[in-house]
Order: structure tokens, then C-alpha cells, then sequence
């Protein structure tokens, strides 16, 4: 929903957010422009609310140099066949706009599989979506055990 979960913006709009730094991170990806918008960010998290990003890798290590306390979980599906399946299975894409998910999508799994739980790579976990119901499981058994660490740390 637009202001919700997205804010639809034209082209120009977006760039003119750029150039204001308006933007936690960015980036042109399959040909689509996507961006975070830094303020709607911190009222929720001011808010105290969680906010879950879905972005790609070159965001998520711009969010978190600016964002050091982040917690960073990559959701990755099983395989690049499965992925193709479940993009090809929702028809909503182009033939050229799968091919490039796909191109970019084998690029991230190999770098995020080959340095998972180094420190070069922003991310804290990994998550397999095998079962769109284990996965959410999994991911909220996360952010559950970083709050009740976060709140043993601040002596809650």
C-alpha cells in the first residue's frame, strides 16, 4: 500500500530524493528504481517498531554503515531453479526482467554463501525459504532471541 509498506514515486521525484540524501540506501535494480526512505525509518523505529527491509546486498551494506546495530538476515530461496519456478509461476514479470532477478540473484547467493558469518558481509543469519511457514517461523525466532539478548544487554 502506498505510504504503507511503499512509496510509489515518479522518476523525478525519486532522483530529487537522492540528491536530497532522502534515502537510507538505493538502487536501480532490473531496470526498476527502489529506495528506503531514511525518515519513514526512524519514526518506526523511534516508534518502537521493527523495521524489516527487503532489499538487495549493495543496500543492505549501505543501511548498515550507517545502521552498525542492524540485524541483517539474508532470506535466499532453496535453489535458482526454485526461484525461477516461483518468478516464472507469478507472471508478472517479463522474460527479460526473470533473466536479469535471476542473473543478480546467483551473483548475491554466491557471495553471501561463499562469506556468510565473516564480518566483510552484512549479514548476521541466513535464511532458507524452503516453506514460506518455516522461514517466517525462523525469522521471527530471530528477531525474538536479538530482542531478549538487546534487552539483557541494556539491563532490562
Amino acid at each position: 500500500m502506498d505510504g504503507r509498506e511503499y512509496f510509489f514515486l515518479t522518476e523525478d521525484v525519486f532522483k530529487r530524493w537522492v540528491r536530497a540524501g532522502r534515502f537510507l540506501e538505493w538502487a536501480e535494480y532490473t531496470g526498476h528504481l527502489y529506495g528506503t526512505p531514511a525518515q519513514a525509518v526512524r519514526e518506526n523505529l523511534e516508534a518502537g517498531r521493527d523495521v524489516i527491509l527487503e532489499i538487495e546486498l549493495k543496500g543492505a551494506k549501505k543501511v548498515l554503515a550507517q545502521c552498525p546495530d542492524a540485524l541483517m538476515i539474508f532470506i535466499m530461496p532453496p535453489s535458482l531453479q526454485e526461484l525461477e519456478r516461483r518468478l516464472r509461476g507469478r507472471k508478472t514479470e517479463s522474460e527479460a526482467a526473470i533473466r536479469s532477478r535471476l542473473a543478480r540473484a546467483k551473483e548475491e547467493m554466491a557471495e553471501v554463501e561463499k562469506k556468510l558469518g565473516r564480518s566483510r558481509l552484512p549479514y548476521h543469519y541466513g535464511i532458507v525459504n524452503d516453506s514460506v511457514e518455516r522461514a517466517s517461523q525462523e525469522l521471527a525466532g530471530i528477531i525474538k532471541r536479538t530482542r531478549e539478548q538487546d534487552e539483557q544487554a541494556d539491563g532490562r
